[in-house]
């Protein structure tokens, strides 16, 4: 009896987990990665600064999906097969241990992304699956119930199982060899991108943050909370790049220009900051407003607030005229700015869009339209924000296709 062929095509954190676990599940089985480029597991070393922001420390389900812009269903079932806790596990059985920061990301102990890599490596080694770098696919087609994998040097292969681990694509183009097979694409767009600010001094603050911050798309219900970052671009950080997720499509069709009001002063609103500053001209009177910061914001920051409001530096807070403070607080609590244009967050690029998710079967990830043909990973139209969400979809999806192959063969 023949050896059945898995060809897995993608060299990244789906196709590799995808072949591992197929192997895994079924040692009869012959399994062959495909790279289009030089390069394997790239994603994976660049991550978190080179670190590698394998997963989430997050174990309910239901808090989990709040992180996925896009797919929060459909991600919802799949993790009840391989969660959070099983790729801590899975890891950790391999010598991997994960350690948690504060903002809830996980990461290696050694913080390498090269411990995730050879982590990687060798099990693709000790399991005999063969690499194919410097391929291309061109076409997939059934030729007598095998598939039929056509590279762009012409040269072809055979296999019985397909598993499209692809990553996401820019263009709509780029997916046309799939469409060919019966499958609709979400038109692909940026996900994860900073806003660009080309009009307002504040870029010159470029490298203050604030821990927190709430950023509103002007006339939209999307708003974000988190610490926020100024470049010289504009604006960034996780409270912006989590929006710019979940506008995504919203901001792509209005060519990236558009406004957003930020929050300084989470705590407060234009009222209750009223009554603050009622306080705050009589316990600091005889201070110059510069000298006495009282909301601990960074000073440059403080000083580019008076500037945007008119205010002399040098006048005390007992001094402080209305009409400036007014200006003041309207700043702190609902400052606006013209974002014209987006950067994209090199390190962390996601893509949104790619193959209709109710044309996959989430229970086994093989695809409802050819029989065969699996998904796994970013391929998919799933995406989620920045903190290893998108590699505990990458994980999930491929441990999901993996053991389906594997119990299939």
């Amino acid at each position: 009896m023949n050896k059945k062929r898995l060809v897995v095509i993608g060299g990244g954190a789906a196709g590799f987990f995808c072949a591992i676990n197929a192997a895994a599940f079924n040692h009869a089985l012959e399994i062959i990665i495909i790279e289009k480029t030089t390069k394997l597991l790239s994603k994976v070393k660049v991550s978190g600064g080179g670190r590698c922001n394998v997963t989430h420390s997050c174990f309910s389900i239901a808090e989990m999906i709040k992180n996925y812009p896009r797919g929060e269903n459909f991600v919802k079932k799949a993790f009840h097969q391989f969660f959070t806790t099983d790729t801590i596990n899975w890891f950790g059985k391999r010598s991997v241990q994960l350690k948690t920061e504060v903002d809830g990301r996980m990461f290696p102990v050694t913080n390498s992304s090269q411990t995730v890599i050879d982590c990687l490596m060798k099990e693709v080694n000790n399991r005999s699956i063969q690499i194919l770098m410097n391929r291309e696919v061109k076409k997939l087609s059934m030729v007598n119930d095998q598939w039929s994998i056509e590279f762009a040097n012409e040269e072809k292969i055979i296999a019985d199982f397909v598993c499209v681990a692809s990553g996401g694509f820019a263009k709509t183009i780029q997916f046309n060899w799939l469409k060919e097979l019966g499958h609709t694409i979400e038109e692909p767009i940026p996900s994860l991108f900073t806003f660009n600010i080309p009009a307002d001094p504040i870029k010159e603050l470029m490298g203050i943050s604030v821990e927190k911050a709430i950023v509103k798309i002007t006339g939209t219900k999307f708003s974000q909370q988190g610490p926020m970052l100024i470049t010289h671009w504009g604006l960034s950080g996780p409270a912006v790049l989590k929006l710019s997720a979940f506008a995504a499509r919203e901001l792509h069709k209005v060519n990236y220009d558009f406004k957003i009001a930020v929050n300084w002063l989470p705590g407060y609103n234009e009222q209750t900051l009223r009554e603050k500053f009622s306080l705050l001209r009589n316990e600091l009177a005889p201070q110059k407003i510069v000298n006495r910061n009282p909301f601990f914001l960074p000073q440059r920051l403080w000083e580019y607030f008076l500037q945007q409001s008119t205010i002399d530096q040098n006048i005390r807070w007992a001094d402080l005229p209305a009409k400036q403070q007014n200006i003041l607080i309207k700043i702190l609590c609902a400052q606006e700015f013209d974002v014209k244009g987006k950067t994209t967050f090199k390190e962390e690029f996601v893509t949104a869009g790619g193959i209709k998710l109710n044309e996959i079967d989430v229970n086994t990830m093989q695809s409802k339209m050819v029989p065969n043909l699996f998904f796994a990973g970013e391929v998919m139209d799933v995406d989620g924000i920045t903190g290893g969400f998108n590699f505990q979809h990458a994980w999930t999806s491929g441990w999901v296709a993996g053991k389906a192959i594997g119990e299939m063969t």
